[in-house]
């Protein structure tokens, strides 16, 4: 294994002034995804999750699914360990990574349970194997092998077919999805010397909308 204090990157990308955001959180955020996007980054949906529920801190990647001006929703088990951390204690973070876009967005935010409605739409959306993988997975929950998983999924699978339809599968009670509401969204831009520009929305009241240039205000911090 190489020293990891040995490694260097070289961040020498343009800076980011206060006059280059747009003027709400929702319209910086799609124009980053949008730049991610384009610049052909594997996955810029995967955002990291951090949570602090009743077993302590926890992070995982999460895939965003949806983005308005509520704030940024996925989906997920609903007795998994993130699921009951953020019913313990919503206040939740996250991180979109660019690591080869030296960008950074980073969010702390207040997690809610999506309506049971939303959560049977995109379900309906998903390819048929990860549906019946949301009926086999018991998430978080010890196993005794990952044979004893896939004979789970081939039961489920056995039990609904794949026919082409949409509601082939059913909605398991056990699975939805949730929204986190911003509170502050940090704009990350990579700079040379680590004097890293950092530009923070913070919400003037809660739960202000995405697309509200009133219910922001800016602040630099420091690197």
């Amino acid at each position: 294994m190489e020293d990891p204090a040995a490694r260097r990157v070289a961040y020498e990308d343009s800076p980011l002034r206060e006059a280059d955001l747009a003027p709400t959180p929702l319209a910086q955020f799609e124009r980053w995804y949008s730049a991610a996007v384009a610049a052909g980054l594997p996955e810029p949906n995967a955002m990291v999750l951090a949570t602090a529920g009743p077993q302590g801190p926890s992070a995982r990647t999460v895939l965003l699914k949806g983005v308005d001006a509520r704030g940024l929703s996925f989906y997920t088990n609903r007795t998994s360990r993130k699921a009951r951390a953020m019913a313990a204690e919503p206040r939740v973070g996250l991180l979109f990574p660019w690591h080869a876009a030296q960008r950074q967005v980073g969010v702390v935010g207040d997690a809610e349970e999506l309506p049971r409605q939303e959560a049977a739409v995109y379900f309906a959306s998903r390819p048929w194997g990860s549906r019946i993988g949301a009926w086999a997975s018991e998430q978080s929950a010890p196993t005794a092998s990952a044979e004893d998983v896939q004979a789970r999924w081939a039961r489920f699978a056995a039990r609904w077919p794949d026919t082409g339809s949409a509601d082939d599968v059913p909605l398991p009670e056990h699975w939805g999805g949730f929204l986190v509401r911003p509170r502050e969204v940090e704009f990350w831009q990579g700079r040379p010397s680590r004097l890293h520009d950092r530009l923070v929305l913070v919400a003037v009241r809660p739960h202000a909308a995405l697309d509200d240039p009133a219910g922001w205000r800016l602040e630099r911090r420091q690197p």
